[in-house]
C-alpha cells in the first residue's frame, strides 16, 4: 500500500511537470506572491501566482531550481562593468538575492549581491573601477545550486580590427534554438554583439519570450559585450511612434505613444537595456518611462546607441492620409512636402544634441558607428506579400524628412556608419541629402527569422537606378528617390527569394589602420566553418569613412 502511494505521488509529479524541490513549491497552489503586478493581462506567465499557470508554447517557466539563473548580459564603459542577471520566475519563499562572483588567482570571490525585481525577474550589477586589461571569468549565483558562468573580456583596443555581429527580428514563428547562429557567429568570434530590436514577438508576454531569446543566444553573449535595444514588438505594439512617452488613444497606437501600462514598458526596457552604459541624459519621458540613449567605446570604436522610436511623432491626425492606414501611403502622386510638416519629430532635440556632441568628440577614438532600430529611409517597396506595394511607409525613419536629414547629417558629421534592423530586408544604402551619395552609409541587417511580414526591394519599373554599377550582381541598384523623395543609393539588398529565405545576420568589420568598414551579410543556413560558405549576393561591401 505504501509503495502504491509513492507511485501515485510520483505519477502526479510527472503530470504537473515537477520533480525534486520544485514539487514542494508547486503543490502549494495557495501561496501568495509578495509583489502584485500593477497591470492586468500582461506578462501573465511570469507575474503574480505564475506557478498556477498552465504550460505555454513559449518556454517552460517551472525549471529545476538549479537552472533558475537563465543568463547574464554585460557591457563595460568608462571602467564600469554593468551586468544584468536574468532569472526565471521565483516562488514566494525563495530568496530574491542573486550574487556575482569573479575568479581571481584561481579562486572565486563574491564581489556584489543584488535584489531581483519581481517584475521581469532581472537584477543589475554595477562594478566601478573595472580592470579592462584582463579577461575575468564571472558567475551569477542564486540559492545553493543555480549558476550561470561567463567571461568579461578585456578591451580589444590593441586589435587592428574590431568585429560587431548584428541581429534583428527574432520571429516567434520559429521557437526553436538558434544553433546555426551560435555556431557561425562563434566561428567569427566578434568583439561585441548588437541586437537591434524585436527580440520578442509575444507582445503581452515579454518575460517568457525574453527568457526564450536568452536560451537561444546566451552562448554568444555569456563571454562578450552585448548591446540590446527593444523595438515595437518587444513592448507589445505592431509599430511604435513613442511621442516622448505619451499614452496612445488608438487601438494600434498610430496617433503616437504607448499602448500598454508604463510599468510593463519599463520592465521591458529594464530587462533589455539596464546593462548598457549610463544614458547621456537620464531624464524620463512621460509616464516615467526611462531613456537609454548613450554611447559605448569598445576597441577604440565609438558606438552611439540611439532610440529612433521613443520621441518620434505618430502620423494619425497630423498629416493628410494617403492610403488605407495613416502610416501607409499608396498614392504615388501625393506631394511628399505635404507630410513633412513643422513640429513633427523624429529623434527629438535631446537626441540630436547628444549626436551633435558625440560627433565632435574624437579623442582616443579610431572609428564611429550609430546603432538604432531601423533605417533612415524607405528601403522596401513590397510589404508582407508581393501584392502589397506601398509607395511610402511612415514606420520607417524616412519620415519626417526634415528629421531624417538632420540625423543623416549628424551621422555623416561624425564620420560614422549606421547599423540597424527592423525591416526584414537586409540592405546597404548610402544616403544623400543635398546630392546623391553625399551622406553616410547604412547597413540594415537581415531578420533572424524571415517568415513574418517579409519585404522586398522591387522598383515598380524594374529598372536599375542612375549610376548603376554594371559589375553589381544585383539588378536594382544605383540612385533612387524613396517614397518620401529622400535621395538613396542602393548598393545591395536581400529579397525573400534569396537563400535562407533572406534570414541571417550581419558582421561588420572596423579596420582601424585603413579607416574602412566592411559589411558582411551571412545567410542563416550557411555553415561559415566550411571553405565553400558564401555570403548573400552583393556582399561583402567595403566603404571608406570620412576623416
Amino acid at each position: 500500500m505504501q509503495n502504491s502511494l509513492k507511485l501515485l505521488a510520483l505519477f502526479l509529479l510527472i503530470l504537473t511537470g515537477c520533480t525534486g524541490n520544485q514539487a514542494d513549491e508547486t503543490a502549494a497552489t495557495d501561496m501568495q506572491p509578495p509583489v502584485v503586478a500593477p497591470f492586468d493581462e500582461l506578462d501573465t506567465l511570469a507575474v503574480n501566482d505564475w506557478w498556477n499557470r498552465a504550460d505555454n508554447p513559449i518556454i517552460n517557466m517551472k525549471v529545476d531550481r538549479s537552472e533558475v539563473v537563465c543568463f547574464g548580459m554585460y557591457t563595460v564603459a568608462n571602467n564600469t562593468l554593468k551586468l544584468s542577471a536574468q532569472l526565471y520566475p521565483l516562488y514566494p519563499d525563495e530568496t530574491r538575492e542573486v550574487r556575482l562572483e569573479v575568479q581571481k588567482d584561481g579562486t572565486w570571490q563574491e564581489i556584489q549581491s543584488q535584489e531581483v525585481n519581481d517584475l521581469g525577474w532581472s537584477a543589475l550589477f554595477r562594478v566601478e573601477n573595472w580592470d579592462v586589461t584582463q579577461d575575468v571569468p564571472y558567475r551569477l549565483l542564486h540559492g545553493e545550486t543555480a549558476s550561470f558562468e561567463g567571461l568579461v573580456r578585456k578591451d580589444p583596443k590593441d586589435e587592428s580590427e574590431i568585429k560587431l555581429a548584428a541581429f534583428s527580428c527574432n520571429s516567434n514563428k520559429d521557437r526553436g534554438l538558434r544553433e546555426q547562429y551560435v555556431r557561425n557567429v562563434d566561428h567569427h568570434d566578434p568583439d561585441l554583439l548588437f541586437f537591434a530590436g524585436d527580440q520578442s514577438y509575444d507582445h503581452t508576454e515579454h518575460t517568457a519570450a525574453w527568457l526564450k531569446f536568452g536560451l537561444q543566444f546566451r552562448d554568444l553573449f555569456r563571454d562578450r559585450p552585448c548591446i540590446s535595444i527593444p523595438d515595437d514588438h518587444d513592448i507589445g505594439q505592431g509599430n511604435l511612434w513613442g511621442e516622448s512617452g505619451k499614452v496612445s488613444q488608438t487601438k494600434v497606437a498610430d496617433d503616437g505613444g504607448y499602448k500598454y501600462h508604463p510599468e510593463y514598458v519599463k520592465m521591458v526596457e529594464r530587462a533589455q537595456t539596464a546593462h548598457l552604459p549610463d544614458p547621456y541624459d537620464p531624464t524620463p519621458v512621460q509616464q516615467g518611462i526611462g531613456v537609454y540613449y548613450t554611447n559605448l567605446i569598445w576597441g577604440d570604436v565609438d558606438f552611439a546607441i540611439i532610440e529612433d522610436r521613443k520621441f518620434k511623432s505618430g502620423p494619425a491626425g497630423k498629416i493628410p492620409q494617403q492610403g488605407p492606414r495613416p502610416d501607409h501611403i499608396n498614392n504615388p502622386d501625393y506631394d511628399p512636402a505635404s507630410i513633412d510638416l513643422e513640429g513633427l519629430v523624429l529623434l527629438g532635440e535631446r537626441q540630436l544634441n547628444f549626436l551633435d556632441n558625440w560627433a565632435t568628440q574624437q579623442d582616443g577614438v579610431a572609428m564611429k558607428a550609430v546603432l538604432s532600430q531601423t533605417g533612415f529611409c524607405g528601403g522596401a517597396h513590397l510589404h508582407g506579400n508581393k501584392e502589397n506595394r506601398l509607395h511610402a511607409d511612415l514606420d520607417s525613419n524616412g519620415w519626417p524628412q526634415t528629421g531624417r536629414d538632420k540625423a543623416v547629417e549628424l551621422i555623416d558629421k561624425a564620420g560614422a556608419v549606421h547599423i540597424a534592423g527592423d525591416q526584414h530586408l537586409a540592405t546597404v544604402i548610402q544616403h544623400g541629402t543635398d546630392e546623391f551619395r553625399d551622406g553616410s552609409w547604412a547597413f540594415v541587417v537581415p531578420a533572424i527569422v524571415n517568415d513574418y511580414y517579409s519585404r522586398w526591394w522591387w522598383p515598380k519599373d524594374e529598372e536599375p537606378g542612375a549610376n548603376h554599377d554594371p559589375n553589381n550582381p544585383l539588378p536594382w541598384t544605383g540612385d533612387y528617390l524613396d517614397g518620401f523623395n529622400n535621395k538613396i543609393t542602393m548598393k545591395a539588398y536581400v529579397n525573400p527569394e534569396s537563400t535562407s529565405s533572406g534570414s541571417g545576420y550581419g558582421l561588420i568589420r572596423f579596420n582601424k589602420p585603413t579607416n574602412e568598414v566592411t559589411f558582411e551579410c551571412w545567410p542563416r543556413d550557411v555553415d561559415v566553418t566550411t571553405e565553400s560558405a558564401e555570403q548573400f549576393a552583393g556582399w561583402p561591401i567595403t566603404v571608406a569613412l570620412n576623416d
